[in-house]
């Protein structure tokens, strides 16, 4: 701070305000930014594979080679693969005939809203010994695989997004 000693009125000593360590930081701070800014426009390029599009005929998408495995438990203690049911005992050397037939051990499970839960856990333990290396849990049903009520109501589940798979770890 800088003060003034010889003042006209003749008060004594009056102070003044010294400005130059503010202008200091001020340019400091303009010069950072001055810097920093070209490097805030940098664009990075992407290169993405081009997409070949070709048309699928609807009949070509219902003829499904490998459908996908369906692991349904239902209210009762009743267990169903793929619509067929399945004694639990009997569970896991079914799943490992079918996993030994498909490339992928990949199985979706979906259970009723009033199944006992040890009951759902036992059943996925017991896939898991089946061979199934993901179990993905459906959060809406497949349309036409696994479920006995996908045929009556082809029609409306035909129209409806995919489903979407959690994996289990």
């Amino acid at each position: 701070m800088a003060m003034n000693v010889g003042n006209a009125s003749g008060k004594g000593v009056a102070p003044s305000m010294n400005v130059t360590p503010l202008v200091d930081v001020v340019l400091v701070l303009l010069i950072i930014f001055m810097v920093i800014t070209p490097l805030l426009t940098k664009k990075f390029w992407v290169h993405t594979p081009k997409q070949e599009k070709e048309e699928v005929t609807k009949q070509e998408l219902q003829q499904d080679p490998d459908p996908p495995l369906v692991l349904r438990v239902g209210t009762g203690r009743t267990v169903t693969v793929n619509g067929t049911e399945v004694a639990v005992e009997e569970l896991s050397d079914r799943l490992k005939r079918m996993f030994a037939a498909r490339e992928d051990h990949v199985l979706f499970f979906d259970a009723d809203d009033k199944a006992e839960y040890g009951f759902a856990v036992e059943v996925m333990d017991r896939a898991r010994e089946g061979g199934a290396v993901t179990i993905a849990t459906l959060t809406t049903a497949l349309s036409g695989v696994g479920d006995p009520l996908s045929a009556s109501a082809a029609a409306p589940a035909a129209a409806a997004p995919a489903p979407a798979p959690v994996a289990a770890p």
